[in-house]
């Protein structure tokens, strides 16, 4: 009896991998990756065009309250800094909010001020980054982003 061979089952167990069926792993895993990695490549670039509209929206919003109390939106040499504090010149601030409108002005994503024009090309008023390049015009993520 001592000269019996082991069960089936247990040689089984004992084996490991073949090196063909590692590489077959490794490529279906390199193929996935080359599919999926590009669509998360953009990810950040996408989430700092979402940041600019939502901030844009933001200071909109903001200004629509200020022409509430003030009547009027201000003027393009007033800027969007007469959200944070009150604006001297024309037109009047006569029912400024204590406090302002918002507590600080922000960047865009690309660290550059948000611009404001009023009357605006677009509308009413215009509020708008020059995308990532900083500059007018401009394609994908170099295009300007704004309330129109």
């Amino acid at each position: 009896m001592k000269n019996r061979k082991k069960p089936f089952r247990q040689k089984a167990r004992m084996q490991g991998f073949t090196l063909m069926e590692i590489l077959i792993v490794v490529v279906i895993l390199s193929i996935l990756a080359v599919a999926v990695v590009p669509q998360f490549m953009d990810a950040p670039d996408k989430a700092k065009v979402s940041r600019a509209q939502a901030d844009v929206k933001n200071l909109e919003t903001s200004l629509s309250m200020y022409k509430l109390d003030n009547f009027n939106f201000p003027s393009t040499s007033q800027g969007l800094q007469a959200l944070v504090q009150k604006p001297a010149g024309t037109p009047e601030a006569r029912n400024w909010k204590p406090g302002g409108y918002i507590s600080k002005l922000p960047n865009d994503p690309w660290d550059n001020p948000y611009q404001y024009l009023n009357p605006g090309n677009h509308g009413t008023i215009d509020i708008y980054s020059f995308g990532a390049d900083g500059q007018p015009g401009g394609d994908g993520l170099n295009a300007d982003i704004g309330n129109w």
